[in-house]
């Protein structure tokens, strides 16, 4: 039976869900102006002196918007991943992105809300929500990349005490040294069949047999990555996040938030750059004119926000389609939303930089670190590749080359 593309099925967006509620707006100017009082500076100093963005995530945690997103019961905001992506956003915008706000409380706060037992979620989301406690997120491993059919971490019952022991290497996890816990994607055996389910478990930092070993990056970020080493890390049974045979539907409900946060992390980064462009273009005169009145800067410039806004719609249906309860919906929009405003980012800052000239690699100006940053999003959590190969099977019934 030939598979229907899956842009033939319905996806109802919520009645206008294009337009931004005037608490989503008051929401996106109190965030802003919270990031302003930071600024970029503040951002390059703790990036350049090995400190961490600890004064404006704490800040950001008790005025709440860094638990915007999770259930009222549990601290939260009540909101949902709107909210949490404007938060993110107008951060960026202002030269402040924190990019832990991708895996805590948009990846882990969403999987344990949603799936979690009654007592994970009073032990770990009250501290998501107001910033006390930070959650890392670990699925990569050295030979599965974006594949995660292929991870190799395994758990495995100590049937004497109910213990879970779990077995395995993880790489390029942000912010393991900061962050509590982590939530660990590893596999277990199903008993019926012998092959391997994914499942999600919650490590503390210190717990025996769980290393890290730092990551070193060319990127500029205060946030360092990690690969991790487990080596028969025992967990008690109640470290197993929901239902062991619902993990790989668990999996994907935190990857969609994870997507819709790099969309915004790229939309805010794309916005910093823009905003400096445009203000170094009104300004800077070299003939009669400012060198924003010709039209080979005004043009790329124009184009740069012209598609910083497409990718932003995009990201607002991702969203309205998730806060909706539309899981299938929002996984293509998620990965569309991303492609695009990953692909909006490195333009802009591109653009930017090279409006300012020799400018825009100096030090002063402070633009020309964002361009290894801009790649982020292209990059990771997957590949514009991977996401083209999403939509052509998923989104266009294509058949697979692999």
């Amino acid at each position: 039976m030939t598979a229907v593309p899956h842009a033939a099925a319905s996806h109802v967006l919520p009645q206008n869900a294009l337009i931004e509620s005037g608490e989503l707006a008051d929401l996106r100017a109190s965030v802003a102006a919270l990031a302003r009082s930071y600024g970029r500076a503040y951002f390059q100093t703790v990036t350049r002196e090995g400190r961490h963005t600890d004064a404006l995530w704490a800040e950001a945690g008790k005025l709440g918007f860094l638990g915007v997103n999770l259930p009222e019961e549990y601290g939260g905001g009540g909101g949902g991943m709107r909210e949490l992506w404007a938060v993110l956003e107008e951060l960026g915008a202002q030269g402040c992105p924190l990019l832990m706000m991708v895996v805590s409380p948009a990846i882990c706060g969403t999987v344990i809300a949603r799936y979690g037992t009654e007592e994970q979620k009073r032990r770990w989301l009250p501290g998501l929500a107001d910033g006390t406690r930070k959650m890392a997120f670990g699925i990569t491993e050295p030979d599965a990349g974006s594949n995660s059919h292929r991870i190799t971490t395994t758990a495995r019952r100590d049937e004497a005490t109910g213990d879970w022991l779990l077995t395995g290497r993880k790489i390029y996890v942000s912010g393991v040294d900061i962050a509590q816990d982590t939530l660990i994607v590893g596999r277990t055996e199903d008993a019926r069949t012998g092959t391997l389910k994914p499942c999600l478990f919650v490590v503390p930092r210190d717990t025996p047999g769980f290393v890290r070993n730092l990551i070193p990056m060319e990127l500029q970020a205060p946030e360092k990555q990690f690969e991790l080493v487990l080596d028969d890390v025992r967990l008690p049974a109640d470290a197993l996040v929901g239902d062991e045979d619902a993990g790989l539907l668990q999996l994907f409900a935190g990857l969609n938030p994870e997507r819709i946060m790099t969309a915004a992390f790229a939309l805010g980064m794309g916005r910093y750059a823009l905003t400096r462009a445009v203000e170094y273009a009104k300004v800077r005169t070299v003939w009669k004119q400012p060198v924003g009145a010709h039209q080979a800067i005004a043009h790329p410039l124009a184009q740069a926000h012209i598609e910083l806004e497409l990718a932003r719609l995009m990201t607002v249906k991702a969203a309205a389609l998730y806060d909706a309860g539309d899981d299938t919906g929002a996984g293509e929009a998620a990965n569309m939303a991303k492609y695009a405003a990953a692909e909006a980012n490195i333009k802009a800052v591109d653009q930017a930089v090279h409006t300012l000239g020799g400018n825009g690699l100096s030090t002063e100006y402070g633009l020309a670190a964002l361009i290894n940053a801009a790649r982020v999003a292209r990059i990771a959590p997957v590949s514009r590749e991977m996401i083209l190969n999403y939509v052509s099977h998923q989104s266009l019934g294509l058949p697979k080359s692999y």
